[in-house]
């Protein structure tokens, strides 16, 4: 298949520039969201679109329960366009990039949409998160209004988790979807014999939305499920606690980090060997710096993007950007934020003029075969990039091994 080559924008060191952690950026974040919901001719004290820098908006999940994919996923992100813009941007003009975080209703999620569309500058969102935020927003892509911007605005490497959405011809997911995650930690369990798996739910919707899609994949393994998910106003790790000892060994989790944790808390009660199976939206550097790793219990974790150990440029050149520019610890969903922003950036980099919605929509639709230094991007004919599954584990003693 074809592959890009033009010039990688991000093939040079990041320049230095002063530290910042968390709580500064969260508050950085903060005045950029406001901003963000402004008409774009109260945002810029330019005159038209023309003269203002191209603006990508990250729309952003912090909600409780997304916070811990959210927050690590945006410093990757912002991480990526800070180099690229001391590097001197596109064709020599900064990108700004914009965040706008909501609470995980459906009401936030439409007003950061409108926001975005109504934003002149705004020539593609990039890295929304998480999945019910992606998933949402494919949602207002098709319902939208007539003549509405929204028709030329592309959504680019989304945290779409649900394989299958259908993407239709806006949106770019660049990371391997659930099904693929699945199928991929189930094969290496049936490796070593497992022929029956326990899949718990973090709650009732959970279930329902994931369902299908691991029965799907169980199916195509051969192998037997029991299902579990906490009672009406139950909690994780009641049923954690009083999970039969019939149960599997090997445990499928559907959830995030926090759900975890209080399953964990629940199971290390027994006095049962167990192995919990993460999926990508549970941060394995959080996991391990709560502490909760408890004996009996490990936890095995598929993730969409190299593991951190990896000797890759593109670990490599995330490690050190982000050393550079935030006082934070590196993580995989970092590294997923970082790449999601270089995709884009080195997309729009390949037009021969300053982006417009119209032409950065063309760009990423010829879904151009793409290795951005060990993370491949190879759509091979269909809506989904073609991308690779990686596993880590928190064993018993809060290691993480790759």
């Amino acid at each position: 298949m074809p592959t890009n080559d033009r010039q990688e924008p991000f093939s040079h060191p990041p320049l230095p520039v002063p530290h910042l952690r968390r709580r500064h950026w969260l508050q950085w974040g903060a005045g950029t969201a406001a901003a963000a919901l402004l008409p774009a001719a109260a945002q810029s004290p330019q005159s038209g679109a023309a003269a203002a820098p191209p603006t990508i908006i990250q729309i952003a999940d912090l909600s409780r329960a997304q916070q811990d994919v959210s927050r690590d996923f945006l410093v990757g992100s912002r991480t990526a366009w800070q180099e690229l813009n001391a590097r001197g941007g596109l064709r020599g003009r900064p990108v700004r990039h914009q965040v706008i975080e909501i609470d995980g209703t459906p009401a936030s999620l439409r007003n950061a949409w409108q926001a975005a569309n109504e934003d002149a500058t705004c020539v593609a969102l990039c890295g929304c998160v998480g999945n019910s935020v992606a998933q949402g927003l494919l949602e207002l892509q098709r319902d939208k209004p007539p003549g509405e911007r929204a028709a030329t605005l592309a959504q680019v490497a989304p945290w779409l988790q649900y394989s299958a959405a259908d993407v239709g011809d806006t949106t770019f997911p660049i990371f391997a979807g659930r099904q693929a995650q699945i199928a991929y930690a189930i094969r290496t369990l049936s490796v070593v014999g497992v022929s029956e798996l326990g899949v718990i739910y973090a709650d009732a919707q959970t279930q329902a939305d994931a369902r299908a899609e691991i029965a799907q994949a169980t199916a195509s393994l051969g192998l037997k499920t029991q299902e579990f998910v906490p009672a009406a106003g139950g909690s994780l790790a009641t049923l954690g606690r009083d999970l039969p000892s019939t149960a599997p060994a090997m445990l499928l989790f559907v959830g995030g980090t926090p759900e975890m944790i209080e399953l964990i808390r629940g199971l290390r009660a027994q006095n049962l060997w167990r192995y919990l199976v993460a999926l990508a939206d549970v941060n394995l550097q959080v996991l391990a710096q709560s502490g909760i790793a408890a004996r009996g219990v490990s936890v095995i974790a598929t993730q969409a993007v190299p593991m951190l150990t990896a000797g890759v440029p593109v670990v490599r050149r995330y490690r050190a950007a982000l050393a550079l520019l935030f006082d934070e610890p590196p993580s995989t969903l970092g590294l997923a934020g970082y790449i999601a922003a270089r995709y884009a950036a080195q997309v729009l980099a390949g037009l021969d003029a300053a982006p417009t919605r119209a032409t950065a929509l063309a760009a990423f639709q010829r879904r151009a075969t793409m290795d951005l230094g060990g993370f491949v991007i190879d759509y091979a004919g269909g809506q989904r990039s073609a991308t690779g599954v990686t596993q880590g584990m928190l064993a018993t003693d809060g290691r993480i091994v790759g």
